[in-house]
């Protein structure tokens, strides 16, 4: 559930922080208060786009936070954070934010951690289902019916496993479409792949040789100038008179002298000492590197031949021998596959056709469960709407079915043979005519409200936000659209923007959105009603606040308490 919405500068809210409670809540306020910021707001939160011409003017940028209790939700929210590299939630607590600027900044965070909008939006089609003017639309798209269909009788597990096989056998026809070319192009394939596994397996690679034999090669590149500085250090070391080792008798001599005449100059003798012995190991050292630099010209061509051929594999085939070698493993599998060509499309044949055979037989299972379920849920649907204001209705689901994959054709969609309809007849003795052909939004919204009232219990999104729900109804199809969003409500949190009394008097908890001057300045702000003050906001909702309305108004607002408490 949503337990908190904060908004900053955003048209004409200040700072607003709004805390909402669990069941169903509703939100009321006079035309032009600033009702739809709250819905705004929320899908600013939940991905959707920003439009910077709603930062308050004077402001240099807005930002909305949400915090929402997961507990329901916890194992699909988790996965998607860890499968997105975020921060997971703690104590069941997932905060969202988002703030963008005049200058064009647009940052988002989950957990506090930068994210994407598109992540941001993915996520939210988690937690929040909203039905505003324009998203009752997506009920026009047979794709969303069908959805709805499944989601009923609880059909998504056979789906998935039906696109599973779908994708399957797709890729099936792929791995066939890569062995069946024509007899010129099959003699180049199998060319290629002969040539490079025949090159690749002559070098004889190993992955740990590519370091070792570089090293030696630069080695002896340079073996020249090596010689010459072995040779030259060698000399300047040697006890020759000019060399190192040489002055460094004359100067033991001296201080040997020196420490006769004072022996406090014993410590100067001891230094040079082991300084001499450094001299001669290093002297040895330098001896010994000498007499294995190995300068035959066989070897040094050995290398480079060596060297050349690695740059030249790594240039065709991949940075590191390593990949050389995957590669050869890749080419040398391919090759097999061509070289047994028939055998391996006479074995995709075989698989396809399995394949096939399977897809029949669940797809066929699909539909008999849809034709099943068709008349439970047209028959559900039907009582919902007959309670929010069309006695007389009748919705139906048409359905057409391709039957079985051959009659799909090349494009066989991953949600079965069917493909369906939502019709919908609101008047005895007319037509059943598709949702697109319903003018009215309100009617639209209603058709909603009914379908998420028979889905109530397979629907997993913990939040309804409902806006203009209750267009172009009144008196007791009113009070039934209250009782419907109060349904609901027992198993998820419901948001309704609502101007009727009798759907905010049946709410949980009734929020008011008012508009204010302060300094010269038009703010917005929301408060929550309880007592006299909720008793006298259903009045102004129901015209006005007199003795009458006032009455009309407890009235209202036992009669929900009451029924809230059966």
């Amino acid at each position: 559930m949503l337990t908190t919405l904060r908004i900053k500068n955003l048209a004409l809210v200040t700072d607003l922080t709004l805390e909402l409670r669990p069941g169903y809540n509703a939100i009321s306020g006079e035309t032009g208060a600033g009702k739809s910021i709250i819905l705004g707001a929320l899908n600013l939160v939940l991905g959707e786009r920003a439009d910077r011409s709603l930062i308050r003017s004077g402001s240099d940028g807005c930002s909305v936070e949400a915090v929402f209790d997961i507990t329901r939700l916890a194992s699909r929210v988790d996965l998607f954070l860890e499968e997105s590299g975020l921060d997971p939630s703690e104590n069941g607590c997932l905060f969202l934010k988002r703030s963008f600027s005049t200058a064009g900044a647009n940052r988002q965070f989950i957990n506090g951690s930068p994210t994407t909008v598109q992540s941001l939006a993915k996520l939210g089609s988690l937690l929040v289902d909203i039905h505003g003017p324009h998203d009752h639309q997506s009920l026009l798209y047979p794709n969303r019916q069908l959805a709805i269909l499944d989601a009923y009788g609880q059909l998504e597990p056979l789906c998935e496993e039906f696109g599973g096989l779908v994708r399957r056998k797709t890729d099936l026809e792929k791995e066939k479409a890569g062995l069946i070319v024509d007899d010129r192009t099959f003699a180049q394939q199998l060319d290629l792949l002969r040539f490079q596994v025949s090159e690749i397996d002559g070098a004889r690679l190993d992955p740990d040789e590519e370091a070792t034999v570089e090293a030696a090669y630069r080695r002896s590149s340079h073996i020249t100038r090596i010689l010459e500085l072995v040779q030259s250090a060698s000399g300047i070391l040697s006890d020759d008179e000019n060399g190192v080792l040489a002055k460094s008798g004359i100067l033991g001599r001296t201080l040997s002298e020196l420490k006769q005449l004072d022996p406090e100059a014993r410590s100067f003798l001891d230094l040079h000492t082991d300084c001499v012995n450094m001299q001669n190991e290093l002297l040895t050292g330098i001896t010994h590197y000498a007499d294995r630099i190995d300068t035959d010209p066989e070897q040094h061509q050995h290398l480079e031949e060596r060297s050349t051929l690695f740059r030249s594999l790594r240039k065709k085939y991949g940075p590191t021998l390593a990949a050389v070698i995957s590669f050869g493993e890749e080419a040398r599998s391919k090759l097999g596959q061509l070289e047994r060509r028939d055998t391996e499309v006479e074995r995709i044949n075989r698989e396809i056709e399995a394949s096939v055979n399977l897809l029949n037989q669940k797809g066929r299972e699909l539909s008999a469960l849809r034709c099943t379920l068709i008349p439970k849920l047209s028959k559900a649907v039907a009582r919902e709407l007959s309670q929010l204001g069309f006695a007389q209705s009748r919705f139906d689901v048409a359905v057409d079915s391709a039957g079985d994959a051959t009659q799909c054709g090349s494009q066989l969609p991953l949600t079965g043979f069917d493909s369906i309809e939502f019709q919908f007849a609101p008047n005895k003795g007319e037509p059943s005519r598709s949702l697109r052909s319903i003018a009215s939004s309100g009617e639209l919204a209603r058709v909603m409200l009914a379908l998420k009232t028979v889905l109530a219990k397979q629907d997993e999104v913990s939040v309804l936000l409902f806006d203009e729900v209750d267009a172009n109804v009144g008196g007791e199809t009113a009070r039934v659209v209250g009782e419907k969003m109060r349904q609901i409500a027992r198993d998820r949190q419901v948001l309704c923007i609502t101007h009727l009394a009798p759907v905010a008097a049946a709410a949980d908890s009734h929020y008011v959105v008012t508009k204010q001057v302060k300094s010269g300045r038009t703010h917005s702000d929301i408060r929550l009603l309880e007592g006299a003050d909720r008793i006298a906001e259903l009045a102004r909702m129901l015209g006005g606040v007199s003795q009458e309305a006032l009455k009309h108004a407890e009235a209202l607002l036992s009669h929900s308490t009451s029924a809230r408490e059966m």
